[in-house]
């Protein structure tokens, strides 16, 4: 069975499958029919299988030429049958794992995967999860789920593993297919074929782990790493804001340093899929074995916080000029998580929209990549449809949320009554009495 496969590998008439075709699944897909592969994606909702099978692009990060011609080749195609699991050899899930309610993982969408995937497995499958998880799901969770529903053995009948998806929206440089890869398998010959798959469709290394929980905390490690980071930044910002001195130019000074020090940035928070999550993941795990992650914990505090801190700092700018916050007009300028992106997920601007309306203020937004915004915790809004001298005018206060590049700050400065730049993209132009800095 092992050589079998690899030379499916090899000739490229391995058939591949991905479930989920949002951030990561899609580009993954794309990836492996480009790489030489048939490549059938599944997702439950029918608007993105139909998108994906008229060659509608609606991530950003795929050239729509690609996406059109891997359909109309016949190497890519969607769909919401399950069934068709039964025709590939390699099924990656790649589907969200958010938070519930209480802020603990949601693993309903892995293991609902999992139970579509063990109806219709053949002997021979290659099973991967790529969704962020917490360490432990491959072989606590999928593993008994795929045994029990196909009725095969892991190791003898298929092959099990875990490889954590890298996906930056808007990086301009990094993608699916030059980031290097982790994989973590059960049994060696899981490693060895599952590793072969992504060196024939990556251009990237592959470093391969003892086993699927490394490369799970691997994952977790990689944006506990950022939370905490941006946790320090943030809180050594509320710090120089009372002491009257600027953060950012404390970062510029400490990153002439060439080594021991990476510089993270502040901001009105954390956003995304992963960096504001995963620490939550570790934390939940952690508990099982009586164990707190206080530093961590204590990061996730004042990111979650930060929100909130940016509008204590609007009221304070406001009655500076004589004006309470209640009632005042305050654009936003970006609801993304990050610059240049279309993407709102866990959006700290989100957060900050959210907590000014709380006081009273009224509140609108511009971004030229969100035109309306609509989450799971009920706060929805829609774009303005552009910025003038005049409109920029009619505001008490403008907030500067995201740091988008095709936006006019000149313009804004010039015009803007009260500027509230929570990324400095006015530079730290505090000679001008209308602009504060984070």
């Amino acid at each position: 069975m092992k050589k079998l496969l690899l030379d499916k590998i090899k000739n490229k008439t391995m058939i591949a499958g991905v479930v989920g075709l949002g951030y990561v699944g899609l580009p993954l897909a794309v990836e492996k029919a480009k790489a030489g592969f048939k490549t059938i994606g599944f997702d439950i909702q029918p608007n993105k299988v139909n998108m994906v099978n008229l060659g509608h692009n609606y991530i950003g990060d795929i050239l729509d030429s690609d996406l059109v011609e891997l359909v109309k080749s016949g190497m890519l195609k969607a769909t919401s049958d399950f069934s068709f699991v039964k025709d590939v050899d390699f099924i990656a899930i790649c589907v969200p794992t958010p938070l519930d309610e209480h802020q603990e993982p949601d693993i309903s969408y892995v293991r609902n995967s999992a139970m579509e995937i063990a109806k219709f497995m053949k002997k021979g499958t290659i099973v991967v999860l790529e969704s962020t998880t917490y360490p432990g799901t491959t072989e606590e969770l999928i593993k008994p789920i795929l045994e029990s529903g196909s009725g095969l053995e892991c190791g003898k009948d298929f092959y099990l593993g875990f490889s954590p998806e890298r996906v930056d929206p808007g990086n301009l440089f990094y993608k699916t297919k030059n980031t290097p890869k982790v994989v973590g398998a059960i049994g060696d010959d899981a490693k060895e074929i599952i590793s072969s798959v992504y060196r024939s469709v990556l251009e990237s290394e592959v470093f391969i782990v003892s086993n699927p929980a490394v490369a799970e905390m691997e994952k977790i490690l990689e944006n506990t790493y950022r939370n905490v980071n941006i946790g320090l930044v943030n809180e050594i910002g509320r710090l120089c804001n009372k002491m009257g001195i600027s953060v950012w130019e404390v970062i510029e000074a400490a990153k002439t340093k060439p080594y021991g020090f990476q510089a993270f940035y502040p901001g009105p928070g954390l956003g995304g899929h992963c960096i504001p999550l995963d620490p939550y993941y570790l934390t939940w795990k952690a508990r099982e074995y009586g164990f707190h992650t206080t530093l961590i914990e204590n990061s996730m505090i004042i990111n979650d916080s930060q929100p909130e801190y940016c509008v204590k700092r609007a009221m304070h700018i406001l009655n500076k000029k004589k004006k309470a916050i209640n009632g005042s007009k305050i654009l936003l300028l970006g609801v993304s998580y990050k610059k240049d992106i279309s993407d709102y997920r866990e959006s700290p601007a989100i957060r900050v929209y959210k907590e000014l309306k709380k006081v009273g203020a009224i509140v609108e937004y511009y971004d030229p990549w969100v035109c309306e915004f609509k989450n799971i915790y009920g706060e929805s809004g829609k774009s303005i449809l552009e910025l003038t001298p005049e409109i920029i005018a009619d505001y008490d206060l403008v907030m500067i949320t995201v740091d988008h590049n095709n936006v006019d700050y000149e313009m804004v400065r010039k015009n803007a009554k009260m500027i509230f730049d929570l990324k400095d993209v006015m530079k730290s132009n505090t000679e001008r009495d209308n602009i504060e800095v984070l």
